[in-house]
């Protein structure tokens, strides 16, 4: 498997060891070296990058800020030498947090964890409707609790991101399965479901009410998250009677 891969930081330093850690294994494919963000973001905007090295303290835009307003980002690996940004650097779903000066097998395990995760795209736990398969089918099947349970679509309240996890909360119970939140928004109807948080999807014909950035939901309060609020409103409108 050759991955594609980018290195964002503004120290000429730091880049020349991740540049030299990353020549070493021979399918990491380096296609950019970047100094910020800016450049980063042209570089996504041009090529399909599968897992991005990210440094936090930078100027103009931060890593974290670079991140979390990034649609659909790539598999990400943060380079920093500050340690207290790990928990909100995991709220965004990176693979793993790495502390500078970085060891060389720490960089080895980081690949890894980017190695996993592109492959268990390929064999993922959600059985997929085929091409063959009627399209209005309104359920999917996803592996939690080792059995192979039948989700209809019906029955979804809202769907909650924990980091590799999501929980996926139903009229009568909720469900825990090892998928990310990004994973689950690919496989469901994005005008039935939704993302309105880095946190959350939910079920559009759930919503009791939306008031400022929260939506009722059922019995439940859900925040609407800044970068997804115009998608969503739009979504919203488009059911508005005239």
């Amino acid at each position: 498997m050759n991955i594609k891969c980018i290195v964002v930081d503004d120290e000429v330093h730091a880049r020349k060891v991740l540049e030299k850690f990353i020549s070493d294994i021979p399918h990491l494919e380096l296609v950019k070296s970047c100094k910020n963000a800016l450049e980063a973001m042209q570089v996504l905007n041009e090529q399909n990058i599968d897992a991005m090295f990210l440094d936090i303290n930078m100027p103009k835009v931060t890593g974290l800020s670079f991140l979390e307003n990034l649609r659909h980002p790539p598999l990400v690996v943060i380079t920093t030498a500050y340690r207290e940004y790990a928990v909100e650097a995991f709220d965004l779903d990176v693979i793993d947090y790495l502390h500078k000066p970085i060891p060389f097998p720490r960089f080895l395990k980081a690949v890894s964890k980017i190695e996993e995760k592109l492959k268990s795209k390929t064999e993922q736990t959600i059985i997929s409707s085929s091409p063959n398969i009627n399209k209005q089918e309104e359920f999917i099947f996803i592996k939690a609790d080792k059995k192979t349970i039948k989700l209809n679509f019906d029955d979804i309240i809202y769907i909650e991101g924990l980091g590799d996890y999501i929980k996926i909360h139903l009229k009568d119970k909720s469900i825990v399965s090892k998928l990310t939140i990004k994973r689950m928004e690919e496989l469901l109807p994005k005008k039935q479901f939704p993302r309105v948080h880095k946190s959350f999807i939910i079920a559009l014909h759930q919503i009791n009410s939306i008031e400022g950035n929260q939506i009722e939901i059922c019995d439940q309060k859900v925040p609407i998250g800044q970068i997804y609020r115009q998608t969503f409103m739009e979504l919203i409108n488009a059911h508005l009677k005239k």
